[in-house]
């Protein structure tokens, strides 16, 4: 309905226009003859954000629906009815030529005025009947990076040496140091390089 001209469709429900999503009846007129046959047919007229419907009033599936999307003109012109409005149809919808006699004269006026002013609203945003929603803009890759915060320890390294190093500076020896019997264990262990104690390893672990 949004992009489709349509003839003899379910438009008018309890003589009202069934609405399309987004949409909203700007004027409702009523007695306007619709000139496709020789005699003119009466009816009503509905101006739209989206189209232009039209239907009879003793039968209202004698309709059409012309959205904004399909008009190529819409104009004033003189027929042997008097003065009416003339709506010609895209030629990809079939390149209809409806006209529609609206009485008096300064209603049609009135009314050919406030349908450009909306074909033109339409052209520049169209209304399909879906919303949508712009997404929030991704974050930047600065904003994203957290900085690194290096904890804040002070390595004493002068009270006693690194414990790796009592470990694995001797590591390429060829075997192993004469066992000597340790007060502070109760027992015996190998004896340590020059310069290390039970003592610094322990205060190196805890």
């Amino acid at each position: 309905m949004y992009r489709d001209f349509k003839l003899r469709s379910a438009l008018i429900q309890n003589k009202q226009l069934r609405l399309l999503p987004q949409e909203h009846v700007y004027d409702k007129i009523n007695g306007v003859w619709n000139l496709s046959s020789d005699q003119g047919n009466l009816g009503t007229f509905f101006v739209t954000n989206v189209r232009i419907v039209w239907h009879a009033n003793m039968n209202d599936s004698f309709n059409v629906s012309i959205p904004y999307l399909q008009i190529r003109s819409i104009k004033i012109r003189d027929s042997k009815f008097g003065l009416a409005l003339v709506i010609e149809s895209s030629q990809q919808s079939g390149g209809y030529v409806l006209g529609f006699k609206i009485d008096p004269v300064e209603k049609l006026q009135a009314s050919v005025k406030e349908i450009n002013s909306l074909h033109k609203v339409y052209s520049a945003s169209p209304i399909f009947g879906v919303d949508y929603k712009m997404e929030e803009k991704p974050q930047s890759l600065e904003a994203l990076t957290v900085e690194q915060i290096q904890d804040d320890v002070e390595i004493d390294s002068d009270d006693h040496p690194d414990a790796f190093v009592a470990y694995f500076a001797d590591g390429n020896k060829q075997q192993d140091r004469e066992p000597v019997f340790s007060e502070e264990l109760g027992l015996a262990i190998e004896k340590l390089k020059d310069g290390f104690t039970l003592q610094g390893l322990w205060e190196v672990m805890s």
